[in-house]
């Protein structure tokens, strides 16, 4: 008798590594905001938006080519 395994959502990491990642940006912009960060803007930019965006997309692309 074969055992079959339940289905898992091979999406799951992603979506906590997603609720992690925006958890963290909002911590972090609100650092930033409430201390009046003099780091230049593009700094920002890259930390809050650029950086977030790149780890997500690969861990995505990763987890969605898995079998």
């Amino acid at each position: 008798m074969a055992e079959t395994t339940p289905k898992r959502n091979r999406l799951t990491p992603w979506f906590i590594g997603l609720a992690i990642v925006l958890a963290a940006v909002i911590f972090i912009g609100y650092r930033w905001t409430a201390t009046e960060c003099p780091a230049p803007t593009f700094i920002e930019f890259g930390v809050l938006v650029i950086l977030p965006v790149i780890y997500l997309v690969l861990m995505y692309l990763t987890l969605s080519s898995q079998r």
